[in-house]
């Protein structure tokens, strides 16, 4: 199954569930086995009743979506209570990552869903007390806009804060219902009767509890900064909330920044018409200019350039970087010709003043390291209010932080007439260019396509622009959470690396936000000063009062003078409430602290396990590991479980707009038309989110699920085979360990492995082996193996016989730990399979209610024998070679059935593998399905005629023996009762049958 693991390893479910469906191939050789047993017994025999066929009521078609619902109950909504009151191990706390309550489910919320049930169920069957609370995330502006959506834009602008509140209050409660009841509908256990909102007033008080101890440690402050800004949401964004275009096309400028004469007489120039030339790909950020950045050790040259010829000749000088010549050289009109003057290091330029081209201001030349001389002219225009590089570099220089553009992304007042109203990001930016055309300074323009940041909301670009936001000082914060990631394990591995680089490249986060469905900042400002009140005194008050008054709408209905503190009520001063929310991300990221009364007797992190989609490294993963370091001095979880994306079967990206999106409810209980859009149940999408490898981004669609389906009917029809047989199988019928038969306790033994590699893989996360180990031994052991040749004992021997008990016994242990470690994946399945078996109950004499009330693990150390293995490893391979021959006889018609045929083995006798067939003569017909087997010295004899031989080469136990197998159509007589031919007479009972017919159903005439 190499093709399957390597299918898995991409991650690729349509791949795996071709692998997992197809399995290990028995050849025609099976099927032709398999007429001796299921199908035969159709045809009329007079012994039928006395045969023990299987008969079970576990039907083969699952019809889920119907009878999952049956089962739903008992593994999923009781079992959470059941586990916290009857486990007896340590708790595991598996803590929920919020989704937003702004909609209904899509695929990759269940994807996300069934990875944590998975794990929190194999955990509950490990005896642990499994904590897992659901969570919702309520604030935040993709719910304020879903909210407002049904409103006309006038009655929208028309609305005050608390009737959007409500608005927004009223649509994420709703939504928080309708994902429930999804989630449960998925399987998902969990506390839904406790889970916890955002929106909830504790939650918001003790959310604003954190944001008051990062205030008192000094974490919190207030600046006049750029922050990336969303004209179409008209609010800050922190870096989390960005998504990049990479078809974003924009249009550069290269633009002439005229130099005074004083300046220009320093270069030396000749002419009056001199000019630093700069470019930039953000033409609505000349109005903030307000310096030309250059390097100190860059060369730069001043170089006289000359467009056109004869009277109409255009002359004048530029300043450049040096290895920027021959580029600008290319953007001149044809026949126009550029020469240096003069050649400068960039410290020589320092000071130079320029007018800057829209504002008219007077600037100055300065120097900065972070200008290159690979790109551009050299010079960078600079505007501290659009860009953190530019502001840094302004604060620096002790430049004005100026920024001309309103919250809606258009031109204010400041920014001149021309520009005043226009949005700087279309109509404002074609405006600034057409002022440069006009005054004779735009070089060349043109239009490029790269990556730009846009909104993830709203899927519209953004820009940088300089407002007063609240921030919270991630550089004194990420020493101590990268060094207490050094604890956590992260899976994979892999993303460690990803999630540092987003914490140590920040400085800052941004965490206000200007909307009104959130948590209030609890600032107020002096009325006359503007200065803010923000104290541990003032924000306790604050938090009281969400506490008493119904959470955070309180902030809006009370008046300023009862949200504050009692001692700034008569400080002489007059305070006005502020108006911003808190980001979202401090919302979600402070949801640790729900873990308080659960994990209180941990002083490390509280959570054993967060897992998210990878895009979690810079939002929820690293929003929740700055507040906890900052609050408690650790990282919040223990272990970092990262998942991929959801994907179409072309692996395309899911959109709306490409139509390929995926909606659970449709999967599970089908479409309209039954035959286009089948009702698969939830089981089959579990399989899937259980099988492949999560860690890369998964494919989900009609195809994989077809093939998923055919996965999910092996499974039954192996389950079902078991429970067939185990009809009536009682605790009086066990065989103990040592009486068991060889190829029992071999089956025990394979058994045993496959646990123990289900176990490394649930243990290390990666479901899609365990799910391969499932498929191995379904395919390998089992069907082509173990039941193929248990049928003949199970169907035919007696009720007491110890051979069919030590089978049943075997099949019973199987059955138990094959279902046990399907359960964490296909939980209603296994449900299912332990309600018709009830084997639990029966053969041990228990009372549990549910798989999930057994152990996961019911293997034990002694069924690890190597030797044993060792042993029927080497049965095996003969047995492959005799099968050879069995076909050679069946593909000459000389044999329909295996069992029409007998076998002559030939060996070295003295060989291990001589002595290993000579021990199981008696076993080998059974090992090759047929009537008759039997072993001899290997040497020259010649095949007769009707005999097929095959020869090969056997490995076993260090040796490399030869093995030749002649088949022939035995001489005896068809047995009307077992089909094997070993009657001495037409339609006579063989000797076995007779005794079983005699001892069982007496001495009556049969017919």
């Amino acid at each position: 199954m190499n093709q399957s693991l390597a299918a898995l390893r991409l991650g690729s479910a349509k791949q795996a569930a071709a692998s997992l469906a197809a399995g290990s191939s028995t050849g025609k050789g099976a099927a032709h086995r398999a007429r001796g047993y299921a199908a035969d017994a159709k045809a009329k025999n007079p012994y039928s009743h006395t045969l023990r066929l299987p008969r079970t009521g576990f039907p083969l078609r699952a019809d889920a979506a119907r009878r999952e619902k049956e089962f739903r109950k008992r593994c999923t909504d009781t079992l959470y209570e059941w586990q916290l009151e009857n486990n007896r191990g340590e708790k595991f706390i598996l803590h929920d990552g919020p989704p937003y309550a702004n909609g209904d489910l899509h695929i990759g919320h269940f994807m996300n869903k069934v990875l944590k049930d998975i794990i929190n169920r194999y955990q509950v069957m490990q005896g642990r007390r499994v904590v897992y609370i659901p969570g919702f995330d309520g604030h935040g502006l993709p719910i304020e806009q879903k909210a407002l959506e049904c409103l006309k834009a006038q009655d929208r602008d028309s609305l005050d804060p608390m009737a959007i509140r409500k608005l927004a209050r009223d649509f994420a409660l709703e939504a928080v219902k309708r994902q429930t009841k999804s989630f449960k509908e998925y399987g998902v256990m969990g506390d839904w009767s406790h889970p916890y909102l955002t929106l909830d007033p504790g939650y918001e008080a003790d959310q604003l509890g954190i944001f008051k101890v990062m205030v008192e440690r000094g974490y919190i402050y207030r600046q006049n900064k750029p922050v990336y800004w969303s004209p179409s949401s008209h609010t800050a964004l922190a870096e989390a909330e960005l998504e990049y275009n990479d078809k974003h096309v924009s249009t550069s400028v290269y633009v002439k920044m005229p130099l005074t004469s004083e300046s220009a007489a320093k270069l030396g120039a000749t002419t009056g018409d001199v000019s630093a030339l700069i470019w930039t790909t953000t033409p609505w950020t000349l109005p903030a200019n307000r310096a030309i950045a250059v390097r100190h050790d860059l060369e730069y040259v001043l170089a006289r350039v000359v467009e056109g010829g004869g009277s109409s000749a255009a002359e004048y000088q530029l300043l450049v970087g040096k290895d920027r010549l021959a580029a600008i050289a290319e953007l001149l009109p044809e026949g126009s010709s550029i020469a240096e003057l003069g050649t400068f290091a960039g410290k020589q330029l320092e000071g130079l003043e320029y007018t800057s081209p829209i504002s008219g201001k007077q600037c100055r030349v300065l120097l900065a390291d972070y200008v290159t001389g690979d790109s551009g002219t050299g010079l960078v225009h600079s505007a501290p209010g659009h860009g953190q590089e530019d502001y840094e570099f302004g604060l620096a220089n002790g430049i004005e932080i100026f920024s001309p553009v309103d919250d809606y992304g258009r031109f204010t007042n400041e920014a001149g007439p021309t520009l005043a109203g226009k949005e700087v990001l279309g109509e404002g930016s074609r405006a600034v260019v057409d002022m440069l055309t006009a005054q004779g300074l735009l070089l060349s323009q043109q239009k490029f396509t790269h990556s730009y940041p846009y909104d993830w909301r709203t899927k519209l670009p953004i820009i940088q622009r300089a407002t007063p936001q609240w921030f919270a000082n991630v550089g004194d914060l990420k020493a101590s959470a990268c060094e207490s990631l050094r604890e956590v394990a992260i899976v994979p591995e892999s993303s460690r690396r990803r999630l540092e680089s987003y914490v140590t490249g920040r400085s800052e986060w941004c965490i206000s936000r200007q909307r009104v469905w959130g948590v209030p900042i609890p600032v107020f400002y002096n009325a006359a000063s503007g200065e803010p009140l923000l104290t541990a005194e003032s924000i306790d008050h604050v938090i009281s009062v969400i506490r008493d008054r119904g959470g955070s709408d309180a902030w809006w209905m009370l008046p300023t003078e009862e949200l504050l503190a009692p001692a700034y009520r008569s400080d002489g001063n007059t305070y006005i409430k502020g108006n911003d929310t808190m980001d979202v991300w401090f919302d979600s990221g402070s949801s640790w602290r729900v873990l308080d009364s659960v994990a209180k007797d941990r002083a490390g992190a509280y959570a054993d396990m967060y897992l998210e989609g990878s895009d979690q490294h810079r939002g929820w993963f690293q929003s929740s590991l700055l507040t906890s370091n900052a609050v408690r001095g650790v990282a919040p979880y223990r272990t970092l479980l990262t998942h991929g994306f959801t994907l179409d079967e072309q692996r395309r990206k899911m959109s709306k707009s490409m139509g390929n999106t995926l909606v659970p409810d449709r999967v599970i209980n089908g479409g309209r038309d039954k035959k286009k859009e089948p009702a698969y149940g939830v089981d089959l999408l579990r399989l899937v989110v259980g099988s492949t490898d999560y860690t890369h981004d998964v494919s989900f669609g009609p195809g994989i699920f077809a093939q998923f389906s055919d996965v999910i009917r092996k499974i039954r029809g192996t389950v079902r085979f078991m429970l067939g047989n185990l009809d009536g199988f009682t605790a009086d019928k066990l065989v103990p360990y040592e009486q068991m038969s060889s190829i029992d306790r071999y089956m025990l033994h394979e058994l045993y492995h496959f646990k123990q590699a289900a176990r490394t893989a649930f243990e290390k996360y990666d479901f899609f082996r365990a799910m391969q180990a499932v498929n191995n031994f379904t395919n390998s052991e089992l069907s082509a193996f173990y039941f193929d040749i248990s049928k003949d004992c199970l169907y035919v021997n007696g009720e007491w016989d110890l051979q069919r008990r030590s089978t049943l016994t075997a099949l019973f242990r199987i059955l138990v730990d094959y279902t046990t470690t399907l359960a964490p994946v296909t939980c209603h399945l296994a449900e299912e399979v332990w309600s018709f078996a009830e084997v639990s109950q029966r053969a041990l004499g228990k009372t549990t209610g549910s798989v999930f009330q057994e152990p996961w693990d019911q293997t034990l150390a002694e069924w690890d024998n190597p030797e044993l293995a060792a042993e029927w490893a080497a049965l095996r391979r003969v047995r492959a070679v005799a099968n050879q021959a069995i076909e050679a006889a069946r593909t000459a018609k000389l044999i329909g059935s295996s069992l029409e045929a007998e076998l002559d083995v030939f060996v070295p006798l003295e060989s291990r593998l001589g002595r290993l067939l000579t021990k199981h003569a008696g076993e080998l017909r059974r090992v090759c399905i047929t009537s008759q087997a039997s072993v001899h010295e290997i040497g020259g004899t010649a095949t007769m005629a009707g005999e097929f031989a095959f020869e090969d080469r056997v490995a076993a136990f260090g040796e490399d023996a030869p093995v030749r197998v002649v088949s022939r159509r035995s001489l005896l007589h068809k047995c009307p009762r077992c089909w094997n031919l070993h009657s001495t007479q037409v339609d006579a009972l063989c000797g076995r049958c007779d005794d079983v017919v005699a001892q069982e159903h007496g001495c009556q005439e049969l017919k």
